[in-house]
């Protein structure tokens, strides 16, 4: 990524967690649809949302399809910051691969943002899971970052408040809401 060192400003595309929870400074952010990859909860979390020994999940970009999500511009100076930051935490298995990719924004211009594609080689990529194993695998996991099932409903009702819709996603959050809803 140092050949776009110079840029005057950079761009990164959010797709699960960034979207609620950037956790870096961005001088804008608005929509944006990224095409060729879709959001999948589709990689095994032994880390941020679950452990070897009971494993969550977490959204990936896979080939296929068109994604919508959340699009930060990053200001030039604090780039090298940023993409340090984004590594450690999006890296920690290196599970995915970092890519830059064409995203149009909902002011209708098209920017090459950073996005980070599932490395569906990688031992962590489960690849598709029915709408019960994924339950459950949520269910249970819990990681450094907090539960899984907070994780997923976080994004789900972010994507909802955006006007997105990701029907999958939408199912599995009213299952794990109606759970959350009988243990309270």
């Amino acid at each position: 990524m140092t050949d776009l060192a110079n840029t005057a400003t950079h761009w990164v595309f959010g797709y699960g967690s960034l979207i609620w929870n950037p956790g870096f400074p961005h001088v804008s952010a608005q929509q944006g649809l990224l095409r060729g990859a879709h959001r999948s909860l589709s990689i095994v979390s032994h880390h941020h949302r679950g452990t070897v020994e009971r494993p969550g999940l977490v959204f990936g970009l896979t080939r296929g399809g068109s994604c919508r999500g959340m699009v930060f511009e990053v200001a030039a100076a604090e780039w090298p910051a940023v993409y340090a930051y984004l590594q450690e935490r999006e890296q920690v298995t290196s599970v995915y691969r970092d890519v830059m990719r064409p995203v149009r924004l909902a002011d209708g211009r098209t920017v090459s943002a950073l996005a980070f594609l599932v490395d569906e080689r990688h031992e962590q990529f489960a690849g598709h899971l029915e709408l019960d194993q994924q339950l459950a695998m949520v269910r249970a996991g819990v990681g450094l970052s907090g539960r899984n099932v907070d994780y997923v409903l976080n994004t789900a009702r972010h994507l909802h408040e955006l006007g997105i819709r990701d029907r999958q996603l939408m199912a599995l959050a009213a299952l794990l809401a109606d759970d959350d809803a009988a243990a309270a």
